[in-house]
């Protein structure tokens, strides 16, 4: 379902209200129950950060954008403001992605923090109030995209995120990350002495988010639950039932919290123990078949085990420009989402560009075709032709 007429009139109201903090309201109490549902029968096309290849990242418009475009969920990262507001915003500093440094009145808020045992200095989200936060601009994060939409939008909070995904017409899930919690704990408080955790998992409860992975509750508001942090994965392990997973960065960076290796985290005895608290991995998909000079080199053997001990595989990040395509894919985003859905065989993708991931598998496996039906099956297989040479013609 295509929202072909409602996504300009949004980007046209959200650039209108530029100058001011536009509204996003909370989500709707109106839902019908006939929305069309999630489907599960492919793998996930999961929204990096909105559809941020065409969008800044982690805006409402991002977001409208990537449902629009067929996205089955939308990914986000959660902070927090100096006040404890929760938002969608990826990095710990301000600096790359917003127009702080153009903002004369925080001049003097730019400080040298440690976070994850590196020295790290600039503007912190931990720093600015929630009001404060709001005055910023989001730009995009790549010089070699769009960059039309610069100034445009502001941060959203993580209610307004959810409410954007509640109020599609058709089921849209979402998939949060605790991001950064050794960092958030350590700067901010909450009263009670309630943690970071604590307060992301009260949001999603607030809004009904619960339920076991495919449970009659989960299908109606779907969520994974992430984190490069085990230990914010299992403490909250006690507090839902939502499906979590666990993700895993590069080869040579240990996990935030723990401090433990990538060989440690993927060794067949921490799958084994992770697999209590966590549905799923989400590793570095260059960690997953290594890359040498662009070139693709032998697959480990990561998907297989993670498999084999009950666990989905939801790779990051899927680019389309040729500055992330490796050259066996030539210049090609359909031929690398082809290998790394039929050869590999992973369960999602997260991807920047939502619609490429979406048109691709609509030629591949088109959702509206029912296997047990003759008509079907040739019309499946004209389908799979039509993909053939929409290939080719690409060469």
């Amino acid at each position: 379902m295509r929202f072909t007429s409602f996504i300009p009139l949004l980007f046209l109201s959200l650039i209108a209200g530029c100058a001011a903090r536009p509204i996003y309201p909370l989500p709707s109490k109106n839902a019908d129950g006939k929305k069309q549902p999630l489907q599960t029968s492919r793998p996930y096309n999961i929204a990096h950060r909105g559809s941020n290849g065409e969008i800044p990242e982690e805006t409402a418009a991002a977001y409208m954008r990537a449902i629009e475009e067929g996205a089955d969920f939308i990914e986000t990262d959660i902070l927090s403001s100096k006040d404890g507001v929760l938002i969608c915003f990826h990095d710990v500093t301000l600096d790359d992605t917003t127009d702080v440094a153009e903002h004369k009145e925080f001049a003097n808020r730019k400080k040298t923090y440690e976070v994850q045992g590196v020295n790290t200095t600039g503007f912190f989200t931990v720093d600015f109030t929630i009001k404060e936060l709001m005055k910023l601009r989001v730009k995009q994060r790549y010089s070699f995209r769009d960059q039309q939409y610069n100034g445009k939008f502001s941060i959203i909070t993580f209610e307004e995120f959810i409410s954007i995904a509640l109020d599609a017409s058709r089921v849209v899930g979402i998939y949060p990350e605790i991001k950064n919690p050794v960092l958030i704990n350590q700067h901010v408080k909450w009263p009670g002495g309630k943690k970071f955790e604590d307060k992301f998992v009260e949001t999603l409860n607030k809004y009904g988010y619960r339920g076991s992975y495919m449970s009659e509750d989960w299908l109606k508001q779907p969520i994974f639950i992430q984190s490069f942090a085990p230990t914010s994965l299992v403490y909250i392990s006690n507090m839902t039932d939502s499906p979590k997973i666990f993700l895993i960065d590069d080869i040579t960076i240990p996990t935030q919290d723990t401090n433990q290796s990538y060989w440690e985290i993927t060794s067949d005895a921490y799958l084994d123990y992770i697999n209590d608290y966590v549905i799923g991995i989400g590793p570095w998909k260059d960690t997953v078949v290594p890359v040498i000079n662009n070139y693709l080199q032998t697959p480990t053997d990561l998907v297989a085990r993670a498999h084999a001990h009950d666990l989905q595989v939801h790779p990051y990040t899927y680019r389309n420009e040729n500055s992330f395509l490796h050259f066996n894919f030539n210049q090609d985003e359909y031929e690398e989402y082809d290998y790394w859905i039929n050869k590999i065989g992973v369960d999602g993708l997260f991807t920047d560009f939502t619609s490429s991931l979406h048109h691709f598998q609509e030629l591949s496996t088109p959702l509206s075709l029912d296997e047990s039906d003759e008509n079907s099956k040739a019309s499946k297989l004209l389908h799979k032709i039509a993909f053939l040479v929409s290939s080719y013609g690409k060469v």
